[in-house]
Order: C-alpha cells, then sequence, then structure tokens
C-alpha cells in the first residue's frame, strides 16, 4: 500500500481541495518548517487565543481581531512563544487579501502564513488534518502488524535469531544489532555499517550492561550515532542485549522491538537448552576420556582436537559466556576444541598450537586457568595461591616436588603434625621449632647449628631431643628427619 502522507503544513498545503495558498515565502522560513509534525488544527478570533492553545498546531483565524493594526505583531509575538507551527488566515470574511502587517510580523518570527479562500470552510481544514492522522495511524497499525507477521516467519528460518534481526532492521530502516550474554556482538544488519570505534563503545557499554544484570532500556550516542539498547531475559540471567541506531521509536516501533527481544529471548532459551544438553553429554564424555578411555568420545564427537593436547580447567569464568564464547570460535573460525562441566569447574582441551587461546580466554573473562598436558597437572596450577590469569603448570612447580605438594590440605596436616612443638613453644616460652630447623637447615651438623644459635651442642642436641618427643619421632632416623624437615617447609610460620 502507498504510504500515507505525514499530518504537517506541508501536506495540509498539497491537499488541491483545499486550496490554501502559501503566503510566506518558502525559503525566508526557518529549515523544516513547513513539514513538522502538527498535533491539531484549531481556529479562533479572540485577540489572544494562547492560554487555550496546545503547542504544535496551526491555528486559523479571519482576523476580526486586528481593527488595530499595531496590535497585530504583539499577537504574532504570542503566537510564536507558544509554539504554534502556522497560521491560516480566512480571506475575504471581514476583509479581502491578507494584512501586510501580518505577513511581515509573521516574517519576522519564522511562522509560515497561508491563505484559506472564501469557499473553504475552516472545518475542512480541520477534518483534513484529522483525516491525515488517522490515515497515518492506520498506516502505522497496519506496518507494525506486516512487520510482526515477516517476524514470526524469519523466525522460523535455520538461523531464526540471525532472520529475525535482519528483518528489524530493514524493516526500521536502522542499523539493528544483537550482543550474546558475553556482550558479543553475534548478529547484525547492515554487518559493516558501523565503524570498528563505534562499535567497540557499544560493546563497551552493553558489557557494563550485562555485568549489573538488570534489565534496562539505555540511550547512548556515539560518533553522532544515537542507539536504544534493550535487554534480553529478566534481571539476574540476561541473555543478551538487543541495540537498534536510532532517536526514538514510536509506538508501533516499539512494539515491534517488544516482539523481536520476546522472539530473541525464546532463541537464546531454546539456544540454551540445546547446550545444556550438550554439556551434560560433554561431561559424560569427560568422565570417559580421565578414565583413559577416548574411545566414546571419538566415536559421539567424530574427532577431538588434534595432539598435542593441552588441557584448561577454571572454576571463576562463568561458564555459559565462555561456552558461548568457544562456540563462536569454533563455528567462525574452525577451531577444534572440547570443553565439559565437572566438579572442578570448566575442562578445556584445545590443541597446543591454539594455546593461546586460553590466555585470551583467561583475560576476557577475568578468571584463572590452570594450563597442563594432563588434566591433574592443570588442577594442580588452578589452585596454585597468588596467581591469575592463565597459569602453565610447568612454570608454576618448576623442578620443586614441594611447590607440587603445596597445597592447603598438605598445610594443614603440617600445621597439625606440629601443634604440640608450636604449644610447648608458646606454653614455655622456649625455641624448640626454631633450634630444630636450625639444626636441619644445617644437615643435623651440631657444631655448626649451635654456632648459628650461639649455644653449645649439648644444648642443641637436648633441644632436638626434647622436639623429637613433642612430635613422637625418632630424629635419629633419616626417614623421620626427612619427614619433619618437610613438615617445616609446608607448614606456615
Amino acid at each position: 500500500m502507498a504510504p500515507a502522507d505525514p499530518s504537517t503544513l506541508s501536506a495540509l498545503l498539497r491537499r488541491r481541495d483545499l486550496d490554501l495558498r502559501l503566503v510566506s515565502t518558502a525559503t525566508d522560513l526557518p529549515d523544516g518548517a513547513l513539514d513538522r509534525p502538527l498535533r491539531w488544527v484549531h481556529s479562533s478570533d479572540l485577540a489572544d487565543p494562547t492560554p487555550f492553545l496546545a503547542e504544535d498546531l496551526v491555528l486559523l483565524t479571519t482576523g476580526t481581531q486586528f481593527d488595530d493594526a499595531e496590535a497585530i505583531a504583539p499577537y504574532v509575538v504570542r503566537l510564536a512563544e507558544r509554539g504554534v507551527l502556522g497560521l491560516g488566515f480566512g480571506t475575504d470574511v471581514h476583509r479581502s487579501g491578507t494584512p501586510e502587517e501580518l505577513i511581515a510580523a509573521c516574517a519576522d518570527q519564522g511562522i509560515p502564513l497561508f491563505e484559506v479562500p472564501y469557499r473553504t470552510p475552516f472545518i475542512a481544514v480541520a477534518r483534513a488534518h484529522s483525516e491525515a492522522i488517522a490515515a497515518q495511524a492506520y498506516a502505522r497499525r497496519t506496518w507494525a502488524l506486516d512487520t510482526q507477521r515477516a517476524l514470526a516467519l524469519a523466525a522460523l528460518r535455520p538461523r531464526g535469531l540471525e532472520a529475525i534481526i535482519t528483518e528489524l532492521g530493514r524493516r526500521l530502516g536502522a542499523w539493528a544489532g544483537m550482543f550474546d550474554a558475553a556482550g558479543d556482538l553475534i548478529v547484525a544488519h547492515p554487518r559493516d555499517a558501523l565503524s570498528a570505534t563505534v562499535r567497540e563503545g557499544l560493546g563497551t557499554r552493553v558489557q557494563e550492561i550485562l555485568d549489573r544484570g538488570l534489565e534496562a532500556g539505555q540511550s547512548l550516542t556515539l560518533d553522532a550515532h544515537t542507539f536504544m539498547l534493550f535487554t534480553v531475559g529478566r534481571g539476574g540471567h540476561l541473555r543478551g542485549v538487543l541495540a537498534v541506531a536510532a532517536d526514538a521509536l514510536d509506538q508501533e516501533a516499539r512494539a515491534v522491538v517488544t516482539s523481536v527481544i520476546a522472539m530473541a529471548g525464546l532463541a537464546r532459551e531454546q539456544s540454551e537448552q540445546l547446550a545444556r544438553g550438550r554439556r551434560r553429554l560433554h561431561t559424560q564424555l569427560l568422565r570417559s576420556l580421565l578414565g583413559d578411555d577416548p574411545g566414546l568420545a571419538r566415536r559421539v564427537l567424530g574427532s577431538l582436537p588434534p595432539a598435542p593436547v593441552v588441557v584448561a580447567v577454571t572454576g571463576d569464568a562463568p561458564a555459559e559466556p565462555l561456552l558461548d564464547w568457544w562456540e563462536r570460535r569454533r563455528v567462525e573460525h574452525g577451531t577444534p576444541a572440547f570443553l565439559a562441566d565437572s566438579e572442578d569447574g570448566v575442562v578445556i582441551c584445545v590443541s597446543a598450537a591454539d594455546e593461546a587461546l586460553l590466555d585470551d580466554a583467561a583475560s576476557r573473562f577475568s578468571a584463572r586457568v590452570g594450563v597442563s598436558r594432563a588434566h591433574a597437572q592443570a588442577l594442580i596450577a588452578l589452585r596454585q595461591p597468588g596467581t591469575s590469569g592463565a597459569v602453565r603448570y610447568a612454570d608454576t612447580v618448576g623442578s620443586s616436588l614441594l611447590t607440587a605438594l603445596a597445597t592447603d590440605e598438605a598445610r594443614l596436616v603440617a600445621e597439625s603434625r606440629l601443634a604440640p612443638l608450636r604449644e610447648h613453644d608458646a606454653a614455655h616460652g622456649t625455641a624448640l621449632e626454631h633450634a630444630l630447623r636450625t639444626w636441619l637447615d644445617h644437615d643435623t651438623r651440631a657444631e655448626q647449628a649451635a654456632a648459628a644459635l650461639g649455644i653449645h651442642r649439648h644444648t642443641l642436641r637436648s633441644r632436638v631431643s626434647h622436639a623429637g618427643a613433642l612430635l613422637g619421632v625418632d630424629l635419629t632416623t633419616f626417614p623421620a628427619r626427612a619427614e619433619v624437615w618437610a613438615l617445616l617447609q609446608t607448614a606456615r610460620d
């Protein structure tokens, strides 16, 4: 259907049945003066009708209030201050032609002035404007229904979400984009309409909204582009953000966007349900792999990342955004990977050639990731204190076996075993633990250890013997000495 004429003064002037004539010089009027949306057309011959007028209307008058020509200029000033968008003068009612004073005053105030001929009733002008408003409203409702029908059909296509956003952008005549729960732009139309700088700034604001986890509708301006942002999903469980490059949306366009948000939420929910099913399957496959039986995983997946394989474990990264991010890497770049949930966190298996992606993931999600060639070693790297980002087992452990054993559980055992010795020192003001440490640090050589402590060697032997008795070990044997030395190295001071 042909688009309805907008409800503007320009549209009224084009109506041949009204035979209106613009008196003002169009080139002298402010830009867009004839094309501003009109709220209504009203008629009045009051000397000051402004208390009864609303903004954005056209006023019609026969000029009976202009007996004094000097009253015309103040009259027009009041109309301009009230926001009147046009003045129609009914000719040949009380006088022929349009007063020159009125023409000059309207020109000074930038108000379009037009003549309404005697044969055209004011009510006909008002009715024509009312019909334009009704036709425009009908056209917009028809557009909204047709658009929602097109969106529903788009949702049935194989790549439903992409088809929905593409159809929305076409129907609105504006850029539209969908960001996922990780803050990445996954669908856009037109795809390359925004510069990299604008996309980056838009992505930053979207990430802030997702981090807050609150439902929101926001407006954002970047490099002369204004965007309206709408969250998809409920508060605390957002599934993404829909962005539309528009300054404002009327009621019908907002209804269309609301439909898209519902469809996108449903599409994301279905995608997440499939992802959850896939994750449960991968969890079972991970157990098969950890049981040294890769046959099941190969039969189900078809293939695994090519050897050599790197294993990573992360316990503090958001699982769903992380899995979505890796899935996009697989689809868009063909990156082979195997991801699965476990009691320790998300396990990621990739080819050694793609190991750098683990650093990217750790940085992107502000997570700690343990990395190694074996699952158990990756867990050890993950649990090392004072580390962040992607932590390699080889870098953390180095060549020291004690470093690998320095877990929280090992420290608790060491502190428990040394408790009798420490409680005795605290209760009696002795330093048996210090003497024992010094003796072991000097390879159990009494002369050197006693000299370091500034005591006689017999005193040192007595203290070492007393310490051994408190710990319940025979320090004359090598295994006992090795155990106590390991306890002292592992326990906190």
